[in-house]
């Protein structure tokens, strides 16, 4: 069974698609679809998500934004999530689901709901303990930044990471750090955990991470880290679900603190993922 796997989800069952030849990442499988909205998640244990509920209620709100009427089927959208992981060949996969502008009738289905899954591949242990470097996407936006739509996320392939540079931020016109293509940012400036409060997408696992930190003591500000304060930042981190809290050490040529990982991150990153071990859930 292959291991990138695509699939409309119809009332009578999981609809196999056909998956483009060299596929390597999601953003491949939809070219030449009617794109929407979408949600992007991983498994843990093969078939259990976090916060499964959070990331359908920002679909529904990323539809919300585009004005289109509340037609999304959460028993089906979760029955499909749990069938897809079920048969799924690997120990755990990264699942995105869409809910299309319009149905892929040429694919043979007039389901706008679809699910794909790709193999999961997850941050080192050596990219926790020694942190990553990012670069700038400085002609790069998000024109609805509260809705997760698919025409960013074709947009951002002009940024493909690799070498040296794990991720892009986005800046406004202030010169302020938004997010990065895929994750959200965060900055710790004089014992402060920042990361911008607007402008931005509202991550699952952002949402998750700001709590955690507020439980743990950690002061929170919902304002964006400038590129001139680069210098006086002590840590740094990106977060998304698949990635956790992952520490940054370098932001072009700056480097962070000392150029190590630091105890707030840590922390936080600790605290989530003994979060996730009690909070994982199957889709039905």
């Amino acid at each position: 069974m292959e291991a990138i796997q695509l699939f409309a989800v119809e009332k009578d069952g999981l609809r196999p698609l056909p998956v483009p030849q060299n596929a390597a990442s999601f953003d491949h499988l939809y070219d030449g679809l009617e794109l929407g909205v979408y949600s992007a998640l991983r498994t843990f244990e093969h078939n259990k998500f976090l916060y499964l509920a959070q990331h359908i209620q920002r679909t529904r709100e990323s539809a919300a934004l585009l004005g289109w009427a509340d037609e999304l089927d959460e028993a089906l959208l979760r029955w499909g999530l749990h069938e897809a992981c079920i048969q799924y060949p690997l120990l755990d996969a990264r699942v995105r689901f869409d809910f299309l502008a319009a149905p892929p009738h040429h694919l043979g289905t007039s389901s706008r709901l679809l699910i794909a899954l790709i193999p999961l591949t997850v941050p080192t242990p050596e990219m926790y303990k020694y942190g990553v470097q990012v670069g700038f996407a400085p002609d790069l936006v998000r024109t609805t930044p509260l809705a997760k739509t698919a025409d960013f996320a074709q947009a951002r392939r002009a940024y493909q990471v690799g070498g040296k540079i794990y991720e892009y931020l986005l800046l406004n016109e202030h010169n302020q750090i938004l997010e990065g293509t895929g994750t959200n940012f965060y900055g710790v400036l004089d014992g402060v955990f920042y990361t911008a409060g607007c402008g931005v997408l509202a991550g699952v696992t952002r949402k998750i991470i700001l709590e955690l930190a507020e439980q743990l003591g950690i002061p929170v500000r919902l304002e964006p880290i400038t590129v001139e304060q680069i210098p006086h930042l002590a840590e740094a981190a990106l977060s998304s679900s698949s990635r956790a809290l992952l520490p940054v050490v370098q932001i072009g040529e700056q480097i962070v603190g000392n150029g190590r990982p630091g105890p707030i991150c840590q922390r936080i990153l600790a605290a989530y993922n003994d979060f996730v071990a009690q909070e994982i859930k199957t889709a039905i």
